[in-house]
């Protein structure tokens, strides 16, 4: 027994004794050799284990919710839902305020069918609190094979705390829906997500509209939760004509303005739709549109999420670094993350009321452009 002991006593010390490596991060590549030499059940982790573990460890050190180093299978399926198509229950969530709320459900899903609306907060995930995870752990918990449950602890703004089981499902977005109101001769436009195709579809949706007899466009950013920065410049380009859509600034930036693209669509009466759930690259196209002056907002406060992320690196396995690399401002230099928009014409969110009472103030206001612009006759 003595012998034993003075056995992992000796190899202790040989271990402990040997040569320090040195550089800031040379205690990391000691962490690593101790627990190849030591873990009672090194073979039940692979290295690749133990480096994705390190390079989590030191994204989450940083304290934000929105930079996350992706493994590969974890990085596949973030590029899926950024391009609208994935297995979940539908909804957008971000961190706010310390606690995982939800940006939108999407229309369709389970997430929505089920009554889940914006500003909900997640508290639990199947029994497990949400609090102190990131938003991709938490995404993690909630996606799943479709077919399968999961439930979720449901807490709304007002303070009611439900359960909500849902079935996830094999979720498809389509990022742009569009119609045009004959009896009003209005376009309706609803952006749903900011993918790299959306440009296209409302670039395809404005050009195909009766432009010698339309009164005004309502562009619908409601439960938006943003999606790819250069898809809202590209958007918001078809009604700024000239000038700043936004202002980045960060290490990689300095204080770097995007422009618009250029316009060739007529300047008709815009009425912009937001609410909170409008967020990110949404809130972009909203700030533009409002400091320039070619049309207002109608609704309710936008969610306030002025950061940028960025996929910074892409290994090749396959795994990749997304980190927040700076936050932007309006083109009025107006500061977004945290505070949000303010609308132009305020609506009061009435669960109850009939119809749509944002939408009904917007061919409202777009009515009254039209009336003021008809010409006076004179006897």
């Amino acid at each position: 027994m003595r012998r034993a002991l003075l056995a992992v006593l000796l190899v202790s010390f040989i271990v402990i004794a040997a040569p320090k490596k040195t550089g800031l991060f040379a205690p990391l590549e000691e962490i690593y050799e101790l627990i190849r030499y030591y873990y009672y059940r090194v073979e039940d982790v692979t290295e690749k284990d133990l480096l994705y573990g390190a390079m989590k460890g030191m994204v989450e050190a940083l304290g934000d919710p929105y930079s996350v180093f992706f493994t590969p299978e974890e990085y596949q399926k973030w590029q899926e839902a950024v391009e609208g198509e994935y297995t979940g229950v539908g909804m957008e969530i971000a961190i706010k305020k310390g606690k995982v709320t939800v940006v939108t459900p999407f229309p369709d899903t389970p997430a929505y069918n089920a009554g889940i609306r914006s500003g909900d907060w997640i508290k639990a995930v199947d029994g497990v609190p949400t609090e102190g995870l990131t938003l991709e752990e938490v995404s993690s918990m909630i996606r799943g094979p479709e077919g399968t449950e999961v439930t979720l602890t449901v807490v709304s703004p007002e303070g009611e705390e439900r359960e909500v089981t849902l079935v996830r499902a094999r979720i498809v977005i389509q990022p742009v829906l569009s119609e045009y109101w004959e009896d009003k001769k209005i376009a309706y436009i609803r952006i749903i997500l900011f993918a790299e195709r959306t440009p296209a579809e409302v670039g395809k949706a404005l050009y195909t509209l009766p432009l010698d007899e339309l009164n005004g466009i309502i562009l619908d950013l409601r439960n938006n939760p943003g999606g790819l920065l250069s898809s809202a410049v590209d958007v918001a380009s078809f009604f700024v004509d000239e000038g700043v859509i936004l202002y980045a600034q960060g290490p990689v930036y300095g204080f770097r303005p995007y422009y618009s693209r250029g316009n060739a669509f007529p300047n008709l009466p815009l009425a912009v739709l937001v609410n909170e759930g409008t967020a990110s690259g949404a809130e972009i196209v909203a700030g533009a549109i409002k400091d320039h002056g070619v049309g207002v907002l109608v609704g309710r406060k936008t969610f306030g999420k002025g950061a940028i992320q960025q996929i910074v690196r892409e290994f090749p396995d396959g795994s990749a670094l997304k980190l927040t690399t700076g936050e932007y401002l309006t083109p009025a230099k107006h500061r977004v993350h945290d505070v949000g928009i303010e609308p132009d014409i305020p609506v009061e969110y009435d669960p109850d009321a009939e119809g749509d009472p944002d939408i009904d103030a917007a061919v409202e206001w777009i009515l009254s452009q039209v009336k003021e612009k008809e010409p006076v006759s004179t006897p």
